[in-house]
């Protein structure tokens, strides 16, 4: 009785996994211009540059003599 509930309700699972199967075409174009402000190379540069200024601030300040 076991193995005829269990067989039942494995097929009864696939028929509604494959039921979920759906055949939708996706373009994922990665190469879209965006205007994703972090895109911009020069956005990193200025970054880095006032990361580096703060860092040098910051431990220069410790050093009073």
């Amino acid at each position: 009785m076991k193995k005829s509930i269990l067989l039942f309700l494995s097929g009864l699972y696939s028929t509604v996994l494959l039921a979920q199967e759906d055949a939708k075409k996706i373009d994922v174009n990665i190469n879209s211009k965006g205007d994703n402000w972090y895109a911009s190379p020069w956005v990193w540069v200025v970054g880095a540059a006032v990361f580096i200024l703060l860092l040098v601030a910051l431990t220069r300040s410790g050093r009073r003599d």
